[in-house]
């Protein structure tokens, strides 16, 4: 990979990171299904008016954003929102990798590996060692709904692989339009409209800056040069370097809101990204003329 190529590679990554850290500055001016609405709609509009539709069905582009939209940012959000810290849950959603890989050999009937197995357990022990140190900054309703969004990421991954070669960034525009419909009515029916109407009169530009960090910087940037780079070099070259989204994260949320670093925390996350590694690095290592991991 040319150095241009990976400095474009690492700056995906950094945004994908430090997005957790934006996340959270949004959210203190916005509740968080308002929020994912907003993300979405920016997402969506006016990008469609001038993006040609994908080559992809109707019903797909729908249940990506659905899943993508509701279940991932959706319950990312509401974790966010007090229940974990930025740090932590950028490291936890990575687990989305292992129920890709679940999903993938019950529907799809692809054969389980035993490095696959080693990195299952590298990533379990980890959420083990999160779960022994409950406090205030990670809560056990905060990690199940990053667990649960990690779920929806992975079903949403699914149906990315069904799809076939498909122009993502065209996908993502296309797909948010759908994921504001029910994002928007399951913040009528929970934050309410005096609540969505204060929200609104009071955001200041910080808050419309994570907006749009997380519609341009997040989706249209962090997509459409990730795609670009898989158009251009093998996936084991480029994949490997989402695992610094975590390193990225945990410690944007350290310098930027102080989030602490405990041996337990750095312990957790070696566990995790170790797990990640192997499921991403063994086929490069082990066949490198063959491996080409799809891009999670």
């Amino acid at each position: 990979m040319p150095p241009s190529h990976l400095l474009l590679a690492l700056a995906v990554v950094f945004v994908w990171g430090t997005n957790f850290v934006v996340i959270r500055w949004g959210l203190d001016g916005l509740p968080p299904f308002l929020f994912a609405t907003l993300r979405f709609a920016l997402s969506a509009l006016p990008w469609l008016l001038f993006i040609p539709r994908p080559t992809a069905p109707w019903r797909k582009l729908a249940a990506f954003g659905v899943l993508l939209g509701v279940g991932q940012f959706g319950l990312l959000f509401l974790a966010i929102q007090g229940r974990i810290s930025p740090g932590l849950a950028s490291l936890v959603v990575q687990i989305q990798v292992f129920f890709t890989i679940g999903m993938s050999l019950v529907l799809m009937r692809e054969r389980v590996r035993g490095f696959q197995v080693t990195g299952l357990l590298l990533a379990l022990a980890g959420l083990g060692v999160i779960a022994a140190h409950l406090d205030a900054t990670v809560t056990l309703v905060g990690l199940m709904l990053v667990i649960g969004a990690a779920f929806f990421w992975a079903c949403a991954n699914l149906v990315v692989k069904s799809l076939g070669p498909v122009n993502m960034l065209h996908f993502m525009v296309w797909s948010s339009a759908f994921a504001v419909p029910p994002l928007l009515l399951i913040s009528v029916l929970t934050e309410g409209v005096p609540a969505i109407t204060a929200a609104l009169q009071g955001a200041d530009a910080v808050v419309w800056g994570s907006v749009l960090w997380q519609a341009l910087g997040n989706t249209l940037f962090g997509y459409g040069v990730w795609n670009w780079l898989l158009a251009r070099h093998p996936a084991a070259t480029v994949t490997p370097l989402a695992l610094l989204v975590p390193v990225f994260g945990m410690g944007a949320s350290a310098l930027s809101l102080g989030e602490a670093l405990p041996g337990w925390k750095l312990g957790a996350g070696a566990l995790v990204l170790g797990g990640l590694a192997v499921i991403v690095l063994w086929p490069k290592l082990t066949h490198p003329r063959r491996a080409s991991p799809d891009p999670l």
